[in-house]
């Protein structure tokens, strides 16, 4: 199915780089939205976007007004009745989308694709109900989503392999990288980051002295720093916002339980307000106020937990994220080749680590595997290993060091 003209529905920051990104590829894009003001608002930051480019030399202002010629903006739905594809980027409510869903049935032709921009919303659901489930689909940009090349391409339960594939040629025709991922809680990426930045948190709130948190959380983004990542996960959670990791982490936690508990230390966090960089306040302060609440709500969490003093690594951090990659390759989530594309093109995973599951196999399986089990009797069952890396090392499949690991070298 060839796509000659697109709409994006929720004119916020998301829905208007998204629908940067569409009219950037040459489509005609409409961004609509329920008032006037928010359409304006998405106009003019979908201009803002082009503008950078001119700025930097990248297009000239002649060609940014023949791309912003492109986009529309609307109110309603009269002008859906020959778009072929909706991306639907409105706030992450399952009754909200399922009603945009029923107005965009109603609005668009038949063989339209619906496809929602969720980072956690189960696709199956939202489709329920729905005359045409086999036409809805997942599109997942991430943020900046005229920035990151990695969509998420993800069925529902009546998706039809048709609709996946319109989904992923239109995802590369925006020139980003697809991922076909089956759907589950958090989808792939989320998946994954999520225990990373979670068992960081959790490190954070056992820290012997809350005292020092701030320069123990500052030790542990320089580690994973050093190691190649483009930021530490206590910045990174600062910048996603904590109130959102919350939020994910509670959803992962109600699919898979007790392995992605979350770390009280989040709703703490979020309960006093410090939400990260949008705030002003996260696990780092981002202006001169004097601050000494973190280590205050840390002693309070020592308090309800009564665990305090565990010791905090590189690796334990990162191994519950590739392990949490080895389960996703057990279910059939996604390929390896996939997973690990889709980690280093979504967060930054260093390329020359390739991924999380190349970088279990150049540490050696076995030595995984026996991390793993290490922190799993001193720290708890949620480090308990991937059934299939248990497998892998009994067949002797270690790695780089004997050529056949999750790859053959």
């Amino acid at each position: 199915m060839y796509i000659y003209k697109a709409a994006v529905i929720g004119a916020g920051t998301m829905g208007a780089q998204i629908a940067q990104a569409v009219s950037y590829s040459g489509l005609p894009v409409i961004l609509k939205d329920v008032k006037p003001d928010s359409i304006e608002r998405g106009l003019a930051t979908v201009r803002k976007i082009y503008q950078g480019r001119v700025d930097k030399g990248k297009m000239t202002a002649h060609e940014m007004e023949q791309k912003m010629a492109l986009v529309s903006g609307a109110v309603d739905y009269s002008g859906f009745g020959d778009v072929d594809l909706v991306i639907e980027a409105v706030f992450e409510d399952l009754s909200v989308k399922r009603r945009v869903f029923a107005e965009l049935e109603a609005a668009c032709p038949e063989n339209a694709i619906l496809a929602t921009n969720s980072s956690s919303l189960s696709i199956s659901a939202i489709a329920a109900g729905r005359k045409r489930p086999e036409k809805v689909v997942g599109i997942h940009f991430f943020n900046p989503a005229h920035v990151m090349k990695l969509v998420e391409v993800i069925p529902g339960l009546a998706t039809s392999s048709e609709t996946v594939d319109d989904a992923v040629t239109f995802a590369e025709s925006l020139r980003k990288i697809p991922v076909r991922v089956q759907e589950c809680a958090g989808f792939l990426v989320n998946r994954l980051l999520m225990p990373y930045l979670n068992e960081a948190a959790v490190a954070l709130q056992e820290i012997g002295t809350p005292e020092t948190a701030v320069d123990e959380a500052k030790r542990v983004d320089a580690a994973l720093v050093a190691l190649g990542l483009p930021m530490g996960p206590f910045a990174l959670t600062d910048m996603i916002g904590l109130d959102v990791a919350a939020k994910v982490a509670d959803v992962l936690y109600d699919s898979f339980g007790p392995r992605m508990q979350p770390a009280a230390i989040l709703g703490a966090m979020v309960k006093a307000g410090r939400l990260g960089t949008k705030s002003g306040a996260g696990f780092f302060t981002y202006d001169d106020r004097p601050d000494a609440s973190l280590p205050r709500l840390i002693a309070e969490v020592q308090k309800q937990t009564g665990i305090r003093g565990t010791a905090c690594s590189p690796h334990r951090v990162l191994l519950p994220l590739v392990n949490e990659a080895v389960i996703c390759l057990q279910e059939g989530v996604a390929t390896a080749s996939d997973i690990d594309i889709a980690m280093m093109a979504g967060t930054g995973f260093p390329q020359d680590k390739g991924g999380p599951l190349h970088y279990a196999d150049h540490l050696g399986l076995d030595v995984v595997l026996g991390e793993l089990e290490r922190l799993a009797r001193e720290l708890g069952p949620r480090f308990w290993p991937a059934p299939m890396l248990k497998r892998m090392v009994a067949a002797g499949f270690l790695g780089t060091k004997v050529k056949r690991g999750f790859f053959t070298y």
